[in-house]
């Protein structure tokens, strides 16, 4: 029964269905409950910093519903996006198909991100190929690969394109993030090949492989919805790389490890932001645990844990992801946070 709490996370796809399906100015309804109620909300929610024991662990792992809930993610997707593709042909108005298409973005930010993350750090070729098949609904099939072996073997530094640093905007972190990751993704996957002494043009390299897999979905679309509907959909795709990149932002923001003997600390809880708010948790699938997640990044959602000495956002990830979006405002809240964090016994280590 307690795994059953984890079906909020199909909040999302209900309210950016019926945003589908509205087809009038309640098309925004996605976007209004989910970064303007929710953020709301969560500022008179009492946050929950309770973990389980040794022995509840052992159980939850045990449990597939956890899993069947993560699984389920990806018809759920595919389903949206046709939806999606379907409706987009029909007349409307100028405001109704940009709500849509905010609509459509956010399910590739939410599901087609966030639930290909989770699966993607799964050890089954199974769950690795349904982590694929959601990234491909965003074009973003390359965040498999850079996530897993770059950005988790560098967080927190700055060889990392995808930590933020100390007074970055957000706006100039989209721009280096998004750019410099989809490079380092291609650098990652040369080496390895030449690690494996295989040839880069060849069907072992992933990269190659992705990129054939995303121009022919975009092919699919154009074929059968024609130029226009494929427009609407690389915009929504956008629009799920910028909410992404928007969570990168406001997960390692001005965190730093420091270089021990010529190598970098372990990344440790103090290196990552953390929030316990239960509804982003419970949404966005224990994804605001984040400092659990890159200490032991095999642990599945649904046992993450709380640390004590992890730095603690003001807020959920809605609340801090609009917050990001007003410079003054967030450099105004995080500073100080950072410098009070700084003083504390947990915060000594930190650059």
């Amino acid at each position: 029964m307690k795994a059953l709490k984890y079906l909020a996370c199909y909040i999302t796809p209900a309210l950016v269905l019926f945003s589908l399906w509205s087809a009038n100015l309640y098309s925004y309804t996605a976007l209004l409950i989910l970064f303007i109620f929710f953020p709301i909300l969560e500022l008179f929610l009492k946050p929950n910093d309770s973990n389980m024991g040794k022995i509840e662990e052992e159980l939850v792992l045990q449990d597939k519903t956890y899993d069947i809930i993560l699984w389920l993610l990806v018809p759920m997707q595919y389903f949206i996006l046709i939806y999606f593709l379907f409706q987009m042909q029909s007349e409307y108005t100028t405001l109704v198909r940009a709500g849509m298409i905010i609509s459509m973005g956010i399910a590739c930010g939410v599901i087609g991100i966030n639930a290909a993350h989770e699966l993607g750090h799964r050890n089954t070729r199974f769950e690795q190929t349904l982590s694929k098949m959601l990234l491909l609904t965003s074009l973003y099939m390359h965040f498999f690969i850079e996530h897993n072996r770059g950005h988790h073997k560098n967080v927190s530094t700055d060889e990392d394109p995808a930590s933020s640093k100390y007074g970055e905007t957000l706006y100039a972190f989209w721009f280096r993030s998004i750019l410099h990751s989809y490079i380092s993704a291609w650098v990652l996957e040369k080496e390895k090949l030449e690690m494996q002494k295989k040839s880069f043009w060849s069907i072992h390299n992933e990269m190659l492989i992705f990129q054939l897999i995303q121009f022919g979905l975009l092919l699919t679309i154009y074929l059968i919805f024609g130029f226009n509907i494929l427009l609407y959909f690389m915009a929504a795709a956008m629009i799920g790389v910028i909410l992404l990149e928007t969570v990168n932002y406001i997960e390692h923001y001005g965190l730093r490890r420091k270089m021990k003997n010529g190598k970098y600390e372990r990344t440790m809880p103090i290196h990552s932001w953390n929030s316990n708010h239960p509804l982003g948790r419970l949404v966005l699938l224990e994804l605001s645990r984040h400092s659990d997640h890159h200490y032991i990044s095999s642990r599945k959602y649904q046992i993450l844990r709380h640390h004590d000495a992890s730095p603690q956002m003001p807020t959920g990830y809605p609340g801090m992801m609009l917050l990001s979006i007003l410079p003054p405002l967030w450099f105004r809240v995080m500073h100080k946070k950072i410098a009070m964090y700084k003083q504390t016994s947990e915060g000594n280590d930190l650059e």
